[in-house]
């Protein structure tokens, strides 16, 4: 693997009931979890995610690319240059 790095990852919550799954991808990953955040946008209808991870970039990359093909789910990554 790769070196680490610092990566944020921002997730925006359709469809509620895409939360287990969500939540299942990130406690399988979640030895590389610094931190996370959810905020309820009720007025949207949708719910905001950002999750702070330190990994691999392949790792960051898959755990992305899994969360974002959840239905009624929208996920994108900034990652640190170092």
């Amino acid at each position: 693997m790769s070196e680490k790095r610092l990566a944020v990852l921002s997730i925006i919550v359709e469809d509620r009931s895409a939360s287990a799954e969500i939540n299942a991808l990130l406690s399988e990953f979640g030895d590389f979890i610094v931190g996370r955040m959810g905020v309820p946008y009720r007025e949207k209808k949708v719910s905001v995610m950002s999750v702070i991870v330190d990994a691999p970039t392949e790792l960051i990359n898959t755990l992305t690319g899994k969360i974002g093909m959840i239905a009624g789910v929208t996920a994108k990554t900034l990652m640190s240059k170092v």
